[in-house]
């Protein structure tokens, strides 16, 4: 198919580019203007800017699929969340039944059904308007919410691997009780890529998680004992220590994942039964005790 790859320099869009062009896709990768000039293949798109469907028709002629994997953590000035995760998806999902696009996959997150948070709300307005189109039969659409994803050059994915090296830590509160199935982001693009190659291919809501459930902490254990590391000894931050080091992170660049939003959002476990993707997949997704060797490459 012919396949416009929104975010495909983002670190979910750099591992699902290549193994779409691997398949035998023809990928056009939305990149932004900044970029434009230094990706002669690439397909000029502002997510804080282009809210219009007029916007997107030029750039959807002859293409089979969309795939929609931008997101941002948290608002700011260059990426506004509200533009970036709710009225530009939704812009590019009309102009896709406008233009008889016939599959759209939507790369959301999970936990965001019930949470309150920004963040949240924004990623499930476009779910919601997506799957909506698909209920009224424009197009074919699939959902993926992926718990943690893990791998080189995801934010989290580092912060993670970095504190695993120390042989103290001092975590917030949260990291000790909140629960997450991390999955490995060669999973995630594995079952993107085994979506597209079937005909009916999976719609609707897909949850895309590992097969073993377990705290940020001893995921970060984890990562360290992968590493041959002894283990680290482990204090929880006091509360007030914990909000005041998120507002301090609300401070910091945007590509800083610990902020105000992150600490919401840690209020919830991120679980959830990951039968279907494995099902895709075709096999068991990768454990978070081998993420060190088959996702961090």
């Amino acid at each position: 198919m012919r396949i416009l790859l929104t975010g495909s320099t983002g670190f979910v869009g750099r591992h699902l580019q290549p193994a779409l062009q691997q398949a035998g896709h023809e990928v056009l990768g939305g990149v932004s203007p900044a970029r434009a000039a230094r990706s002669p293949n690439g397909v000029a798109m502002d997510f804080a800017r282009d809210t219009t469907p007029g916007a997107w028709l030029p750039r959807l002629a002859g293409v089979d699929c969309v795939i929609n994997a931008v997101g941002v953590l948290r608002d700011s000035a260059a990426r506004p969340i509200d533009a970036v995760h709710r009225d530009t998806p939704i812009a590019l999902f009309e102009a896709c039944a406008q233009a008889g696009v016939r599959r759209v996959v939507q790369v959301s997150a999970l936990g965001i059904a019930d949470s309150p948070t920004r963040y949240a709300r924004t990623k499930r307005a476009a779910d919601e308007h997506l799957l909506s189109l698909h209920a009224r039969g424009a197009l074919s659409a699939l959902v993926l919410r992926p718990s943690v994803v893990f791998g080189r050059g995801g934010d989290s994915s580092a912060l993670f691997m970095n504190l695993a090296k120390l042989p103290l830590a001092l975590l917030p509160g949260p990291m000790l009780t909140a629960r997450v199935q991390p999955v490995s982001v060669h999973d995630l693009t594995a079952a993107v890529v085994a979506s597209l190659g079937r005909d009916p291919g999976p719609s609707g809501v897909l949850t895309c998680a590992g097969p073993q459930a377990l705290s940020l902490a001893a995921l970060v254990a984890s990562l360290r004992e992968q590493n041959g590391q002894r283990p680290a000894q482990v204090l929880r931050l006091p509360d007030l220590l914990t909000a005041l080091s998120a507002r301090i992170g609300d401070l910091l660049p945007a590509s800083v994942p610990w902020c105000s939003e992150t600490l919401a959002m840690l209020g919830s476990d991120n679980v959830g039964d990951a039968t279907a993707f494995e099902a895709l997949l075709g096999r068991p997704a990768v454990a978070y005790r081998d993420l060190l060797a088959q996702a961090w490459r």
